[in-house]
């Protein structure tokens, strides 16, 4: 079952998913030596990574890698990466460069997606595989944050889009996105639903109808409602919950 959580406002619901997503990391750290954390951007989790940052005392054990990314170079204002690292990365003690794995979206949505994937591949670890498993098994992240758009899509998987019949990439290549830019780099459905947790964080009048549709039955018209819901956590303010009790 889905773990659903509405707090009052944008705030405190930033706050409750920026002490969601440290305490997951400071388990898997604890757990396997290495906490491996994927970022959205969007404007939803911009303040929960703020937040997040100084909730970790220490980010020495985590990895961080990008959900989506948009084909703009590093500096660019619409680029997720450069949202993260003025956000969070910037500040976040102990954070080492080398752990910081950027969508390369200036190499164009196919050849960025094929590097990424490539760095996926290199470095996470599919515990099926270590353990004699089969070869192929998909790498884990440890927890992937995600928005949420009014169309219920989530990272640059977007309604009735063929990238949702992927079944082995980690790593996609969009050049016809809905919603400009057209062209990004996004992780695979199947990469998010092979996360060990996901944590989706939504907030906004405008963002009730998705969440609605999200928790309803699974279609490929609603991508969130694809993911792997024993494994998802969903945080909103009042005016984003569907719920009859925040009517």
């Amino acid at each position: 079952m889905t773990r659903l959580t509405s707090c009052a406002d944008a705030e405190a619901a930033a706050a409750r998913a920026a002490d969601e997503v440290a305490r997951g990391l400071r388990d898997a750290a604890r757990d396997r030596g290495v906490a491996h954390l994927a970022l959205s951007g969007g404007t939803s989790p911009k303040r929960a990574y703020e937040l997040l940052r100084d909730e970790l005392e220490s980010w020495e054990a985590v990895e961080v890698w990008f959900v989506d990314e948009r084909c703009v170079p590093p500096e660019h204002e619409q680029s997720n990466f450069r949202l993260a690292r003025e956000a969070l990365l910037e500040g976040a003690a102990g954070l080492a460069s080398e752990r910081v794995h950027r969508m390369p979206g200036e190499l164009g949505p196919q050849d960025g997606a094929r590097s990424y994937e490539t760095e996926l591949r290199e470095r996470l670890t599919a515990p099926e595989a270590a353990s004699g498993g089969r070869p192929d098994s998909m790498p884990l992240l440890d927890i992937a944050v995600l928005g949420i758009g009014p169309d219920a899509h989530v990272a640059s998987l977007f309604p009735g889009a063929a990238t949702l019949e992927e079944r082995e990439a980690l790593c996609l290549g969009v050049s016809d996105s809905p919603k400009p830019p057209p062209e990004r780099i996004t992780l695979s459905l199947p990469m998010l639903r092979a996360a060990r947790r996901c944590l989706l964080l939504a907030t906004g009048a405008e963002k009730s109808g998705a969440v609605e549709a999200m928790l309803g039955a699974p279609s490929s018209h609603a991508p969130a409602s694809l993911l792997r819901r024993e494994r998802l956590t969903v945080v909103l303010d009042d005016a984003a919950d569907p719920t009859p009790h925040a009517r």
